[in-house]
Order: structure tokens, then C-alpha cells, then sequence
């Protein structure tokens, strides 16, 4: 199993994980499987960038410890690709995940695309356009609707 589909509250996308990133997509899946992602926020949107999701940054767990980054040929931070958010250490991506709303190859050295939006697509864009607000101390635009991952689950 190979796709995972986040149904949120605004519509649902089905990504598609890279077959050859198996510390990393398997890291996925595996919290996934944990229910980790159910009920989380896309809690940061940057219009014209990236939307983001994730226990952390929605107040839940920060315990759920960090994988070594992991790159190939074609790590590149197009539209529609999914890739671990991290600080900006080496090896400190955790659970945190972001889908591109554009193209962001400036990325593309320091955080690992494990995937890319097969379906809902449409979905992504809608979450991409909610009203936001500059949260002062994370420096990070926040959503004022509510945004949210109902459930993600591993489908064939």
C-alpha cells in the first residue's frame, strides 16, 4: 500500500508515496497507521507556498522522534509533491508534513519529497486560498477557518 488519503473537512486528497524513500514514506505510513494524523490541523498556509499539517503544530504530541533526511535524484519540492518539514538542522524531520502549492525547487536540498498528490489536488488549492493571519511569535500564517484532518489511511 503505497497511497494515502487525508479526508479533511474541505474535501479529501489521495498522495501517492515514493516507492524508493523508505525511511521517510515509511516513516509516514507508519504514523498513519498509528492514527497520529487523525484530527490534526493544517495549521500553517502560506498563500502562493505551502500548506502544512501535523500533531505538532496542531498542540498534540512532540514526542514522535525524528528520521534521517533522505534524498534522491528526484527530490524536487514541485506543485502538488509532499515533503517533511523539519528545522533547519540536519535529520530533525519528525511528523510534521507539507504539500507544494507551487513550485519551491529551493527546497530541494534540505527537505525530503516522499510523495506527490495523485487526487484532490483541487482540495489543496482550497485549503491554499483560506483567509490567514501572520502569527507574530511562529512568524507562520495561520488559518481562520478551521482546517482539518478527519482521518488518514492507508488505501490500495
Amino acid at each position: 500500500m503505497n497511497k494515502v488519503v487525508l479526508v479533511t473537512n474541505m474535501g479529501s486528497i489521495t498522495v501517492h508515496l515514493h516507492d524508493d524513500m523508505p525511511i521517510t514514506a515509511g516513516n509516514f505510513k507508519n504514523l498513519v497507521k498509528q492514527g497520529i494524523y487523525d484530527g490534526v490541523l493544517f495549521y500553517r498556509v502560506e498563500h502562493g507556498f505551502v500548506i502544512q499539517a501535523g500533531p505538532e503544530g496542531s498542540g498534540r504530541d512532540a514526542s514522535i522522534p525524528t528520521i534521517r533526511d533522505e534524498f534522491t535524484s528526484h527530490n524536487r519540492n514541485s506543485r502538488g509533491t509532499i515533503a517533511m518539514a523539519k528545522t533547519d538542522q540536519p535529520n530533525s524531520a519528525s511528523s510534521e508534513f507539507y504539500i507544494n502549492l507551487v513550485d519551491n525547487n529551493r527546497l530541494d536540498s534540505n527537505y525530503s519529497v516522499f510523495g506527490e498528490v495523485t487526487s484532490g489536488m483541487d482540495t489543496v488549492d482550497k485549503i491554499g486560498r483560506v483567509e490567514t493571519v501572520l502569527d507574530e511569535a511562529t512568524r507562520m500564517h495561520k488559518p481562520l477557518q478551521e482546517v482539518k484532518i478527519a482521518k488518514a489511511e492507508l488505501i490500495r
